[in-house]
């Protein structure tokens, strides 16, 4: 994955953005990040912790002892809501970036033959379960160009053209159009768990 490589436009920052779209591992712990806080505050968490590291090495992250990591991670700005819990995960994350794939996040890629193989490797990170895991192989296949045989399917309903998530994010605009789809979906979904009660007591 080259500096060129990459069209993500997530942060707010552009050089929170850069660094995203030239770095796996950003990209990774980026991903990771992506829950229960903003997209934004979620994926500028990697340029975060460059500035506090000066590096994103793998190697030196999972050499730390664990609980200093997480006192780095944990500074105000914290890097997420529960700073702590993901810092532990991010330091496993390197850890298995370090032992299995030479330190660099995209290696996790660069030899994949198909999505399935992709999706797999993916899963046996930490905090990456199925729906994180899909969504990731959209991201690279829609902004990063890495499109193994089959990255559609093992991608789900994410490899599909509805805005609806971080992996169709390269405009100003289409963030918008995320935020929205997003804020219909918790609408949705709020109707759907209010209604037995609507019906109870539509019945009395």
């Amino acid at each position: 994955m080259s500096a060129t490589s990459g069209t993500l436009f997530i942060t707010g920052d552009p050089t929170a953005d850069k660094l995203l779209n030239a770095n796996g591992t950003a990209l990774l712990i980026g991903m990771l990040l992506d829950q229960q806080v903003p997209m934004e505050w979620a994926f500028k968490g990697p340029f975060t912790l460059k500035q506090r590291l000066g590096h994103l090495d793998t190697r030196k992250i999972a050499a730390m002892d664990q609980e200093s990591f997480v006192a780095l991670c944990c500074e105000k700005p914290a890097i997420h809501r529960f700073p702590a819990s993901m810092a532990r995960r991010i330091h496993e994350l390197c850890a298995i970036l370090a032992t299995t794939y030479g330190g660099k996040g995209e290696n996790m890629w660069a030899d994949v033959k198909t999505g399935a193989e992709l999706f797999e490797r993916l899963r046996t990170l930490p905090g990456y379960g199925e729906e994180k895991a899909q969504i990731f192989v959209a991201l690279l296949g829609k902004r990063m160009g890495v499109r193994p045989r089959g990255w559609k399917e093992a991608a789900g309903v994410f490899g599909d053209h509805e805005p609806r998530t971080v992996a169709d994010i390269d405009s100003p605009e289409q963030l918008l159009k995320v935020r929205a789809w997003k804020k219909a979906e918790k609408a949705a979904e709020r109707d759907k768990q209010s209604r037995p009660l609507k019906t109870a007591a539509s019945r009395k």
